[in-house]
């Protein structure tokens, strides 16, 4: 465990060292948090909505935006994905390191670095904002300590699904197909394009039996209010369910490419 740790706090510190990247994703993640802005303006200007208001929104689109690489499904790990293309994966399987962990934690490290040089910005940006266009403050202490919570753990499903996609790349030597069709699907599903309370209902009904709703939907929701404490409590406990079946299914298909794994190349 202990060299997982330090493999961990090794690829953070790299990551960390891609400023000029991250603040061309910076810039990128203004853009777009303030045309959410205009565009949700626009909506609610003409219509009500009960499942959401509007200072619940805005807290939620500018948490969206700040937090984007803990919660976006759709960035990939090509390193990984190369190692399995082009056979280097061998040397990896020969070092005395369980390789499912090892690409996990690789992979939320990278997503926490990322985070880390870009969240703050955005946060002290949204928040001196004029209201009712800003990032508003936590409701309480406690729905701030439960926003922490559910946003870790929901990294760690977000993982979960990654470390699914890569390990059924063994089998098609592409990730492509089944990471475009997941990460499509997710990407709706998780309150990243349009915030789970204003889709219809009968989407919110699908969202509740899967995990995407639990990456960042949840812990937006509990920041700003709109989610109450018991409903936030009974969603921590589905999202520690969620982290065990997604690493069970993972090291699962894992483990059946690595007995029939095939080396290609000289």
């Amino acid at each position: 465990m202990k060299a997982y740790l330090t493999y961990f706090k090794s690829e953070i510190l790299v990551g960390l060292n891609y400023r000029v990247a991250a603040l061309s994703g910076l810039s990128t993640q203004f853009f777009w948090g303030l045309v959410y802005v205009l565009i949700y303006s626009s909506f609610y200007s003409h219509t009500s909505i009960d499942s959401m208001n509007f200072k619940e929104l805005m807290s939620y689109v500018w948490l969206n935006q700040a937090f984007f690489s803990l919660i976006l499904l759709g960035i990939k790990e090509t390193e990984i994905m190369e190692s399995i293309k082009n056979g280097s994966v061998a040397y990896q399987l020969l070092r005395p390191y369980d390789l499912y962990k090892w690409w996990y934690i690789k992979h939320l490290a990278k997503r926490y670095a990322n985070c880390l040089l870009r969240f703050s910005p955005i946060i002290i940006f949204s928040l001196l904002l004029p209201s009712p266009y800003n990032l508003s403050l936590p409701v309480s202490f406690l729905a701030f300590i439960m926003f922490l919570i559910t946003l870790i753990l929901g990294s760690l499903i977000l993982c979960g699904i990654f470390m699914i996609v890569q390990s059924i790349s063994f089998f098609t030597y592409q990730d492509k197909g089944i990471s475009s069709l997941i990460y499509s699907i997710g990407g709706l599903l998780s309150g990243i394009i349009i915030p789970i309370p204003l889709l219809p209902n009968v989407v919110i009904d699908i969202t509740e039996y899967l995990p995407f709703r639990l990456i960042g939907d949840l812990p937006f929701r509990i920041y700003s209010g709109n989610i109450d404490y018991s409903y936030g409590i009974r969603s921590i406990i589905l999202q520690l369910i969620w982290i065990l079946i997604l690493y069970l299914i993972g090291k699962r298909i894992m483990k059946i490419a690595l007995k029939k794994v095939c080396i290609q190349g000289g």
